[in-house]
């Protein structure tokens, strides 16, 4: 069986009612070849006798069912360990494909052959066509605001299959899982930039992500995870600029719980203030440090 160039890896749990749009936006897309990998979850709806229907009628389609639940980040890396493809990318179940938005990644990855992964910018910097950036470029663009990439969800990534394997796929931390895999990646392989990708990304009530405009808690954990991994030795930065990172995130973590008071309940303001480990003189010498 021939080697498709992409495997477009989809984790399903009880997301009957998005699944056929979901796999017909592949199948429709013009990049033809690929293999659609769907994992189910241990669903209790129909997904995967929807899946099976149409893996029966195509079979670049295979689906694959746990026996266990695994969670949303251990299930995609058993996606990608039945990838066959030079490049991987995720498409969630409730979620679809513009018509050319695969052409777009392995272009801008075929262009640039050293790249380890692809992100789409959709800030104001956007380029108009695919760059490249070394490692200690990329934490600078996406820290300075420039190109802040790292923010981007699975849906706008593309990897090497063989890069995701080496670093042992996502570690599994909840929320920020895909946030952490960026910044580990782009420490250790240049990135291609692209522009804006032409897929659909929904929001709705029944998703994790919801959790990230619910609890203060979950966006506050990206800047605690940012600061730990800045601060550790697989920071490409300079010397220089990493130590100037890290205060500027030290100041803006404490800022953010000395405004949580003004924001966000008591309670909530003191759980910001307990994951940061630190006392109160602590932060507030960082905030006008």
């Amino acid at each position: 069986m021939k080697t498709p160039i992409i495997s477009v890896l989809t984790t399903v749990y009880n997301r009957e009612k998005y699944l056929a749009e979901c796999i017909e936006s592949v199948q429709n897309g013009h990049f033809q070849d690929y293999e659609h990998i769907i994992v189910d979850d241990v669903s209790t709806d129909g997904s995967v006798a929807l899946a099976q229907a149409y893996a029966a009628k195509d079979p670049r389609i295979r689906v694959y069912q746990n026996e266990t639940n695994l969670g949303d980040y251990p299930n995609r890396n058993q996606a990608a360990s039945y990838a066959r493809g030079k490049y991987i990318k995720y498409l969630d179940a409730d979620d679809m494909h513009g018509r050319f938005m695969i052409d777009i990644m392995v272009d801008a990855m075929e262009t640039f052959p050293d790249a380890g992964f692809g992100l789409f910018d959709y800030g104001p910097n956007k380029p108009l066509f695919p760059i490249l950036l070394k490692p200690s470029e990329t934490y600078e663009a996406h820290y300075s605001g420039r190109h802040p990439i790292f923010h981007r969800s699975p849906l706008s990534a593309i990897m090497k299959r063989i890069v995701f394997e080496e670093l042992g796929g996502f570690s599994g931390k909840q929320h920020v899982g895909d946030f952490e895999l960026w910044h580990e990646i782009g420490a250790k392989y240049p990135i291609t930039i692209m522009s804006a990708g032409p897929g659909l990304w929904r929001v709705h009530d029944d998703q994790q992500s919801n959790d990230n405009r619910t609890d203060p808690l979950v966006s506050f954990r990206y800047v605690l995870l940012g600061l730990e991994i800045v601060s550790s030795v697989r920071c490409p930065l300079e010397p220089t600029t990493q130590r100037a990172l890290i205060n500027q995130l030290e100041r803006r973590l404490a800022r953010t719980v000395l405004y949580s008071f003004k924001r966000n309940s008591i309670k909530d303001t003191f759980r910001l203030k307990n994951a940061t480990g630190k006392t109160w003189i602590e932060l507030v010498r960082d905030a006008f440090a």
